[in-house]
């Protein structure tokens, strides 16, 4: 799988000139790719003012990444802010070639600083079938709770769009290695950059981890678009050879 990771900074709270700095991003790439990654909530920067931003599952862009799939014949995922009865979500959406969506709404709310509040919490794991892969899609905060993200569902690929500070780097770089050990799973994380309007500064570090915790992309400091190849029959084949998640210990995850 040819996969783009796309690290920028984000203008806060205008979806409009986000949407254009990031097509001009995507329209640039000239070599056939199967998945565009965008950080979470792309249009707006981590804002706690939803209602001033939110969405609709009909709105301007979902309506935008549905034209860009087709057009790039490629899947595009990220998360922004959607409005749904009468709740707020920070909703991570995987758009397919074809137009067809599926979304995960992010589970781990980040208590820190309010996202509790104003957003509801999802609840249903989510598994993409994509090209014959098995993707999982999370959020930022997710990448902190490994039981969540465990794989009981022989899962290829997982995803962690964020914004996520540059004061815990550390903890990003670690917990995503960490995450990609423990699944036998590629992992891939996509982080923005610049300054929010909090003064909050973020440094990226997107990066692409195999299955064996060793970098395919290394952490990502600069903006840029950034390509890998994802190699899922190596992987299967480590997997059988190792046998690490035969021995996972079972147990039922409560909500």
């Amino acid at each position: 799988m040819q996969v783009i990771l796309i690290q920028a900074p984000l203008i806060w709270e205008n979806p409009k000139v986000n949407r254009t700095n990031f097509e001009e991003k995507i329209n640039a790439i000239s070599s056939a790719v199967d998945l565009i990654v965008l950080p979470e909530m792309f249009t707006t920067g981590f804002t706690m003012n939803p209602s001033e931003v939110a969405e609709t599952m009909q709105g301007e862009t979902v309506l935008w990444m549905q034209s860009l799939a087709k057009a790039k014949n490629s899947a595009i995922t990220g998360s922004i802010v959607i409005e749904e009865n009468s709740n707020f979500y920070n909703r991570m959406l995987f758009v397919f070639p074809s137009g067809e969506i599926q979304y995960y709404d992010k589970r781990h709310l980040f208590i820190l600083a309010g996202e509790d509040k104003v957003y509801k919490a999802g609840s249903q794991k989510l598994i993409v079938d994509y090209l014959g892969w098995k993707i999982c899609p999370f959020v930022c905060y997710d990448l902190r709770f490994p039981v969540f993200s465990r794989n009981v569902e022989d899962y290829d690929l997982l995803l962690y769009v964020a914004s996520w500070p540059k004061i815990r780097t550390n903890a990003w770089d670690a917990l995503l290695k960490a995450r990609a050990i423990e699944n036998m799973s590629y992992v891939i994380g996509v982080n923005r950059t610049g300054e929010d309007a909090n003064g909050y500064a973020y440094i990226g570090h997107s990066q692409v981890v195999d299955f064996l915790g060793d970098h395919i992309v290394d952490p990502q400091e600069k903006d840029g678009v950034f390509k890998a190849e994802l190699n899922k029959e190596k992987m299967l084949q480590t997997r059988q050879k190792l046998g690490f998640l035969n021995d996972k210990d079972a147990f039922e995850l409560k909500n």
